[in-house]
């Protein structure tokens, strides 16, 4: 399945179709944001992990890693500048702002956590998320999630962010102020919001079968990895025997003795199949992180789609107040209604009650039309910002991308060549024997 979305002539589409222009021009708003992001005033890693134990919220006994996040100051502003800052955090508590970012910025693809739990294990790595290799693969994601974030033109100036870096306390109260809990539960309802939107927007369905897609081929591309990975590993491993055999072989042999030994100790080196795996651990993490990122380019296309939805539910809501008005204001029934069966029953109303039901009528639709106005200037306003956010996205995707991949295949043609160095070796010794 290709991992590219189709290129029809729709307006405004993320990847192949005609997107909104973007303002190049030195000190547009965007690269001016962009110079002022927090990445350009502040040295920002995460140094070390620790294992801990402590009391979880049911007051039970729990062994976890916490993370030490150091940051600089480089503004020469800043009373602080050049003084190095420290705290500890859970990966919960990332988990916690990464949600509050998706909340607070619904347009912005938000950076995606490293995996929690180890997906995709091979041979020489454990699925156990307390195992110090995999700590520090995770420390590294969550360096690179920091990173990301605080380079974002748009996330990387909210105030809570920064106060997750810099402040022991209070980031969780100020999340609680902002009513992260009302809101996360009317995000829920864009999970069926799609299958209830009458005119879905043709460029964000486009988007999220590419997303999809992407998630697809990632993933397979990844259990690939590491079938490779570990086939190899057993490959290398097995051929260091040849060190051991040909070693035991010249203990017995006079003539032929000194080239066994040789050729048995350039065997040896086989072991640096070890750091050749290591070494790929790090490029399977690059792919694991768009496999992720694929999960926030779905979020965003869930969330126009809620958008669309209460867009048309108040359009048809203000239809029908129109309809009504019209009704009461000719005395005629369009449709079959309880109110015009109850006026057969009962009687038609007064005329000062229809004046006043329509007095009332008249009121809700002028309100209902201001706010189908601004639901659509919200709504041009999301889509408009999205797409500068797609665009950034899969700029960064295929740099990434290909830096990964070139990566990867330098360090296979470099194994090949070690590979062939030692039999290379071995030969020579084999010929002088």
């Amino acid at each position: 399945m290709s991992a590219e979305m189709s290129g029809e002539e729709e307006p405004a589409g993320p990847c192949g179709a005609e997107e909104p222009e973007r303002d190049e021009e030195p000190g547009s708003p965007e690269e001016m944001a962009e110079e002022e992001c927090l990445l350009k005033k502040m040295e920002i890693s995460v140094s070390e992990a620790e294992k801990r134990t402590g009391k979880n919220a049911v007051n039970m006994q729990e062994t976890y890693t916490a993370y030490l996040i150091e940051t600089r100051s480089l503004d020469p502003a800043s009373e602080g500048q050049g003084s190095l800052e420290s705290l500890w955090r859970r990966y919960s508590e990332f988990e916690m702002l990464r949600n509050y970012l998706c909340v607070t910025f619904p347009f912005v693809v938000v950076p995606p956590l490293p995996e929690k739990r180890a997906e995709f294990v091979w041979h020489k790595l454990s699925a156990d998320n307390m195992d110090p290799d995999f700590v520090e693969r995770r420390r590294i994601g969550l360096e690179n999630f920091l990173l990301r974030v605080a380079a974002h033109p748009a996330l990387s100036h909210d105030t809570i962010l920064l106060a997750f870096l810099t402040q022991e306390t209070g980031w969780k109260e100020a999340i609680s102020e902002a009513a992260l809990q009302v809101k996360t539960d009317s995000r829920l309802k864009s999970i069926s919001a799609t299958y209830r939107v009458k005119n879905p927007d043709k460029r964000f369905t486009e988007l999220k079968h590419y997303s999809d897609e992407l998630q697809s081929v990632i993933s397979h591309l990844l259990r690939v990895l590491a079938r490779v990975a570990d086939r190899l590993y057993g490959v290398y491993k097995v051929h260091g025997n040849y060190g051991r055999v040909f070693s035991e072989w010249s203990a017995i042999e006079k003539e032929m003795g000194d080239g066994l030994q040789s050729a048995g100790h350039h065997m040896d080196v086989c072991s640096f199949i070890d750091d050749i795996l290591e070494e790929q651990e790090h490029y399977a993490d690059q792919l694991k992180e768009y496999l992720f990122y694929a999960e926030a380019l779905r979020a965003v296309c869930r969330k126009h789609e809620l958008m669309q939805y209460d867009l048309e539910m108040a359009a048809l809501d203000l239809t029908s107040k129109k309809q009504q008005r019209e009704e009461l204001s000719t005395g005629t029934t369009r449709t079959f209604s309880l109110k015009g069966m109850t006026n057969k029953l009962f009687g038609q109303e007064t005329p000062e009650q229809r004046d006043a039901k329509v007095k009332l009528l008249e009121e809700q639709i002028e309100e209902g039309e201001e706010q189908l106005k601004q639901r659509n200037v919200e709504s041009r306003e999301f889509v408009q910002k999205s797409w500068l956010e797609i665009e950034r996205f899969k700029e960064q995707k295929n740099r990434d991308l290909k830096e990964a991949l070139i990566n990867y295949a330098v360090m296979q043609i470099s194994m090949c060549k070690k590979g062939i160095q030692v039999w290379t070796n071995a030969k020579e010794c084999f010929s002088k024997m």
